[in-house]
């Protein structure tokens, strides 16, 4: 396996205040001491960027800094490198842990305890710092599925409609692979999200046109009078994830992004939701054509998914 090395020295008048800079800033990146003075990362991309930046900066003030890529550590295997990167996300997520077991304890004490805008903040505070830990665990610790699922379980206990959906009646695939679709123009959230899905787990090259009716032989969604809307407290990306079966890992939790930002109805608490509405909200004020809006969101909803995926998997046991 490769690996991506970053090492460096400083003056000893520039020691002092700017390690424990660079030290905090390798501790965000995720890396790991392989020896003293020696940080490694996967070779991902970003995480060769991450190292030559740091490196230029220390250049920068007069220091000398190395990035290097390896093959292996002479009495240092790739298991135990690996072991190393889970055993710092797993104390992270233990932390997280902790604080969310205390915080459903509370909950279950009832109002007089904490109450309902308290303890979506401090959930909002605990799932912020899981994506933290999620973008730096590189090797899919266990860990992060127990900390998902006692977040999920306080979502739960804070929801304030508890309103269940009628029976949704579940629906075969293979029968809308050559299906047309239609939604409304200026696609937003939960449409874009849905075109998504139409393109992900039913059609890739599905033909979606946007209008403001529906012609014969279409189907529509997120629309008046169509097949797919909004069905009881659920927004049309929930109602066709739930006629399709679709149950994936990751995609509960962009269903709560996406159910946030179309029906504000506070029922679920969410870090990603804020930037994501700058962006949609960004494609719409430029006056994007419907059809790069539906591109772009594509993209977007498609990065989404790979990261909620990796917090909501199992990590591989070998």
């Amino acid at each position: 396996m490769n690996w991506v090395v970053f090492s460096y020295s400083l003056s000893a008048k520039r020691a002092s205040s700017a390690r424990v800079s660079f030290w905090r800033r390798l501790q965000r990146m995720g890396a790991v001491t392989a020896k003293a003075g020696v940080y490694v990362l996967p070779p991902h991309d970003e995480c060769v960027e991450a190292f030559q930046w740091l490196a230029q900066e220390v250049q920068q003030i007069g220091g000398d800094a190395v990035v290097m890529r390896v093959d292996r550590f002479e009495g240092l295997p790739d298991a135990k490198l690996v072991e190393l990167f889970q055993e710092t996300s797993r104390a992270k997520y233990a932390e997280i842990e902790t604080e969310a077991v205390d915080l459903e304890k509370l909950l279950r004490r009832g109002k007089k305890a904490i109450d309902r805008v308290k303890g979506l903040e401090n959930l909002e505070k605990l799932r912020k710092r899981q994506a933290d830990i999620a973008r730096v665990d590189f090797f899919n610790c266990q860990e992060a599925v127990k900390v998902n699922d006692v977040l999920r379980r306080i979502q739960e206990q804070l929801r304030q409609d508890k309103t269940v959906v009628a029976p949704i009646a579940i629906k075969k695939v293979v029968d809308y692979r050559e299906a047309r679709w239609v939604t409304r123009p200026r696609p937003h959230v939960d449409r874009l999200a849905c075109a998504w899905l139409i393109r992900r787990f039913i059609n890739p090259t599905a033909e979606i046109r946007y209008a403001t009716r529906s012609d014969s032989g279409e189907t529509g969604f997120d629309m008046r009078d169509v097949e797919f809307g909004h069905e009881g407290n659920f927004c049309t990306f929930e109602t066709m994830m739930a006629t399709f079966g679709l149950k994936e890992p990751g995609l509960q939790g962009l269903a709560e992004i996406v159910h946030e930002l179309d029906l504000r109805d506070g029922r679920y608490a969410r870090p990603e939701t804020a930037g994501l509405e700058l962006i949609l909200k960004g494609w719409l004020q430029a006056g994007l054509p419907d059809k790069e809006i539906e591109q772009r969101g594509i993209a977007l909803f498609e990065g989404l998914f790979t990261a909620l995926s990796r917090m909501s998997r199992p990590a591989r046991t070998t």
